[in-house]
């Protein structure tokens, strides 16, 4: 199926994808081509999206057969003969939001004036202070504010990102609140860091953030078409097969990336996008070109509302709403162009010529210097809202015409919500929380990992490079270890550093001489493979935890010396203190280490002192061989046992019992290694999970 399956049938000239008219007027041939897709006779009945690629489809397979060329625009079935839809379905009402925080008494710094409400006495910092508004389909609502206005807040606080039990007020959409389940899968909470893969381009970046978050009823063909009308949609046509690139590739351009980490959010098209402070670090170009395609995404039937610092002109001529914050407080609220009449009315005309937000931001700032300024902009406000709802030119209602329910069937029927809700009465559980099974997750992020790491030959390079020196360093310097209380020794150390560092310890069975042939190759090539399995998935559970890199980094170094110094290697078990010996159990290198150590050590007939070779490693190996006969046979007197200088005195088994392996056999600790890995990736789902609810209190 061509990428067309998913575009806008009604479009003309430049459609919704550049220009300066994102949506085109439409003649009746289109409302009668776009009648067929959406039937309204039945509003009880949705259209799945598949049905509608299908009538689409349909409809291209009739038109293939002329002379029409079929061209590539982006979906906006609906929506396709009017900038909005005319009865606003959606609107996101938000009442009184007060938010507060607990903060360290010495954290806690008063603002000029009273208007911040903080109490240095009982630690307290009101970030939203009885904010309220509402934002509606096919518009941007924008919240501006200096740093630590509450911009961010104000955000996490539409977004349930805030506990229930910490915000006050309400959050609605059509005038019913939203469950926590249903938000997540009808909206698309847009970070402001970009986290991408950089050898990725920017059709497989998205295509395969459509594998992952749509479901698996719908063919490749028609996620190919969702991404390619999304590629049109953002604007990235010409993009299309660029990587994103990092700092040693060339890549795409900061405005593009920024559209890029903003479709990979919204590929299941939502219908609430937030957004915070997506124009950071951009130009005025690619800011503006940013916010350009959130006014198209809004036109498409959804509510947009973001965050921004400080908006070009340009910019805010596409903005429809605006909330200016101070110290978690509104200070404006209202369309852009009422912005001029406020602050005239206020005291404080805007001069001609002079950009509105740039003026009222400055203003603002200027007022939090001076003790009660602010609170007497936010009184004004407050006054100003009132005479706005009195007087029946400027009302606004608060309530859309269609439940909730019917808004959301009515919005899937046009093709929103690839990911969606049924006909289901009860639409909380006609929605999937997940659009794919755990397997098929796994799946593609695996294949998008080996992607992108297929594309880097030099880090494969410099990891086997690392490997294959080290692998020849430890070979050369245990070359073919003899079975002498020295070479015993040796062993014990080459075990020790090679379950200390897994990585860098394939090539050397062999050329060390290691024992047990090719069974006993393969059980230590398996423990090797275990110990790096349960050592990468401690790391991994760490990473889960601990979010700063050089922490992490110091936190993992300074685990995994005590994991080998609590291994039996430095000091035997039974020789670890009582209150220590819990470390010696929970330690990683432990069971490996073991594990290879028995595998090495396990056969009886294999002797590693005979009698002459007592004397090694003590003052008395210095003496001739004649001398140690003596010694020998008057040792042998005294136990009444023959010891001559061949007699094996120490075995494999007795060089086990001296480091204290006796509890448990070498398979229980390959088994109990991967356990371990098993454990600790269990643990970082965990950590996933609780991460992914976690919100501020």
């Amino acid at each position: 199926m061509s990428h067309g399956a998913l575009s806008n049938v009604s479009q003309q000239g430049k459609g919704s994808t550049g220009g300066d008219n994102p949506l085109p007027v439409c003649s009746p041939t289109h409302q009668m081509e776009l009648q067929k897709y959406h039937r309204t006779s039945e509003p009880s009945v949705s259209i799945t999206l598949s049905e509608l690629i299908k009538r689409v489809e349909d409809a291209q397979s009739d038109h293939s057969n002329g002379s029409t060329p079929i061209r590539h625009h982006a979906l906006e079935l609906g929506y396709a003969c009017s900038s909005v839809s005319p009865s606003n379905p959606f609107v996101l009402s938000f009442n009184n939001l007060s938010y507060s925080v607990k903060v360290g008494q010495k954290l806690t710094f008063p603002f000029c004036g009273n208007d911040s409400d903080d109490s240095p006495e009982t630690g307290i910092k009101v970030l939203l202070n009885d904010i309220s508004g509402e934002a509606r389909e096919g518009e941007i609502m924008a919240v501006l504010g200096a740093s630590g206005s509450g911009k961010s807040t104000l955000i996490d606080a539409l977004a349930d990102r805030i506990s229930k039990e910490s915000l006050k007020g309400s959050v609605s959409l059509n005038g019913e609140v939203l469950e926590s389940r249903l938000l997540k899968v009808i909206s698309a909470y847009v970070m402001q860091d970009d986290l991408l893969f950089p050898m990725l381009t920017i059709e497989e970046t998205l295509m395969f953030s459509a594998e992952f978050r749509l479901p698996r009823s719908l063919s490749k063909s028609k996620k190919k078409a969702r991404v390619e009308a999304l590629i049109d949609q953002l604007g990235l046509r010409s993009a299309a097969k660029t990587v994103i690139g990092d700092e040693g590739h060339r890549g795409v351009s900061g405005g593009e990336r920024r559209r890029v980490s903003i479709g990979i959010d919204i590929v299941h098209d939502p219908i609430l996008l937030f957004l915070d402070e997506p124009t950071s670090g951009l130009d005025s170009t690619s800011a503006f070109m940013v916010v350009k395609v959130l006014q198209r995404i809004a036109r498409s039937g959804s509510i947009v509302i973001m965050s921004i610092h400080q908006p070009s002109y340009r910019i805010l001529s596409l903005l429809d709403r605006l909330i200016f914050l101070s110290h978690g407080q509104t200070v404006y609220a209202g369309p852009p162009g009422s912005l001029p009449e406020f602050f005239a009315e206020f005291g404080h005309p805007i001069p001609e010529n002079e950009n509105r937000t740039e003026f009222a931001l400055d203003l603002i700032r200027e007022l939090e210097e001076i003790p009660d300024g602010t609170r007497t902009l936010v009184e004004f406000n407050r006054s100003w809202q009132a005479q706005g709802k009195k007087n029946p030119r400027n009302r606004i209602s608060n309530s859309s015409n269609l439940s909730l329910k019917d808004a959301i069937r009515a919005s899937i029927s046009k093709g929103k919500l690839v990911s969606g809700a049924t006909n289901d009465s009860n639409l909380s559980s006609s929605v999937p929380t997940f659009a794919n099974p755990f397997w098929i997750e796994m799946l593609v992020i695996a294949k998008r990992s080996l992607t992108n790491s297929r594309r880097m030959p030099e880090l494969f390079g410099i990891r086997f490079g690392a490997v294959f020196i080290t692998g020849v360093i430890l070979a050369t310097i245990f070359w073919h270890l003899d079975n002498s209380p020295r070479g015993a020794q040796e062993r014990l150390g080459f075990f020790a550093f090679a379950m200390s560092t897994t990585y860098y310890t394939s090539t050397t069975y062999w050329t060390v001489g290691l024992a047990g042939g090719a069974s006993g190759f393969f059980f230590f090539f398996f423990t090797i493979l275990s110990a790096f399995w349960a050592g990468s998935s401690f790391v991994t559970f760490l990473s889960g935890i601990v979010s700063h890199v050089m922490l992490g980094f110091t936190i993992v170094v300074a685990i995994l010396a005590y994991f080998l110094l609590f291994s039996g290697f430095f000091i035997s078990r039974d020789r670890i203190p009582p209150y220590w010996i819990w470390f010696h159990y929970l330690s990683l290198v432990k069971y490996p280490y073991e594990g290879a150590l028995q595998n090495e050590f396990q056969d009886p007939t294999k002797c590693f002192v005979r009698g002459v070779q007592m004397f090694d490693n003590t003052p008395l190996s210095a003496v001739p061989v004649a001398l140690k006969l003596k010694l020998l046979q008057s040792l042998s007197n005294t136990l009444g046992r023959n010891v001559t200088g061949s007699t094996c005195i120490v075995t494999g088994p007795d060089i086990l019992r001296g480091q204290g392996i006796t509890d448990i056999s070498k398979w229980s600790c390959l088994w109990i290694t991967i356990a371990w890995g098993f454990f600790f990736r269990v643990l970082f789902y965990f950590t996933l999970l609780l991460g992914s609810k976690n919100k501020r209190r």
